[in-house]
């Protein structure tokens, strides 16, 4: 049997690939964080719950109105989106003229209640969602077996990830972005829209949670408490990435999976911990993050 640093290689590179599942959704929901805190300086606490929300809206879309997972894909993610325009639009639009932390006690606040109103509808306890069939099964590599809705969810992450960083990064529409948050008296003296293009960028950055829902539902129990469970590690990632940064939220991301992983082979015991201890680490040595800028 094939031995890896004293472990066999299946179970080695089986928690590779489960780390790297679990660094995917990282990647996906802190990029929603990031964009949303690095164009509008909002720390959205409500992330995870449209994270809750977007799984919540596939589960239920199967089961009330028969929509399938690939209508989910696209739809979830406009729906959730629009409501997380709703929300800007009339609730955080209007303490935006104040201290950052209002926003982040009011998106708690929001988080609390979507998460309560369905724990009442719901119960706690994990709701099932079927693998999609032409997802179902996987593939024998020889040096371990890979389940075809894992591979998927890894490769549409990517996918949707370097697209985010692409557009806001590379293309004429980010760069309206980034200068209307730094200077919106400026970007609109050019006749450029700011608070629409503020509305939009909090709507796609919730839009990315929900996406991420949807990819979860097939994977894990369906709970009303499942974005807050998760929402504290994706902070973390943030936080060792650099707030705000883009591509860090995304590297940090797909680490931080991995090492979670390796953490689980060789010491079980703090496999929850260690992407805590990570963030002290660079907090002490690097207090912007390893891709922030410092102030």
């Amino acid at each position: 049997m094939t031995m890896i640093f004293g472990v066999p290689l299946a179970a080695f590179t089986g928690q590779l690939m489960l780390g790297l599942i679990n660094g995917a959704f990282y990647a996906l929901l802190s990029l929603g964080l990031a964009v949303i805190f690095g164009l509008l300086k909002i720390v959205n606490f409500a992330h995870g719950a449209m994270y809750m929300l977007g799984a919540f809206a596939t589960l239920l879309g199967m089961q009330y109105l028969g929509i399938n997972y690939w209508v989910s894909l696209i739809l979830v993610p406009l729906v959730v989106g629009g409501f997380g325009m709703l929300i800007e639009r009339f609730i955080l639009r209007r303490i935006s003229h104040l201290d950052h932390l209002y926003g982040l006690l009011l998106t708690f606040g929001l988080a609390l209640i979507f998460e309560g109103t369905l724990v009442n509808f719901f119960g706690v306890s994990g709701l099932r969602y079927p693998t999609p069939e032409l997802l179902q099964g996987g593939y024998n590599l020889g040096f371990m077996f890979l389940p075809i809705y894992r591979g998927w969810v890894l490769l549409a992450a990517l996918v949707v990830c370097l697209g985010t960083w692409f557009i806001i990064e590379r293309t004429r529409l980010g760069a309206y972005l980034r200068a209307g948050t730094e200077n919106s008296a400026l970007m609109q003296a050019f006749g450029v829209n700011v608070p629409l293009l503020i509305t939009l960028t909090y709507g796609f950055g919730v839009a990315l949670a929900a996406f991420a829902g949807v990819l979860a539902a097939p994977l894990y129990p369906v709970s009303p408490t499942m974005g807050s469970s998760l929402l504290i590690v994706v902070f973390a990632v943030v936080v060792i990435g650099g707030m705000g940064s883009i591509l860090g939220s995304i590297l940090t991301g797909l680490a931080m999976g991995l090492i979670e992983g390796l953490t689980k082979v060789y010491y079980p015991e703090a496999a929850n911990t260690v992407i805590f201890l990570v963030m002290i680490l660079v907090l002490m040595l690097r207090p912007a993050g390893l891709f922030g800028k410092e102030a």
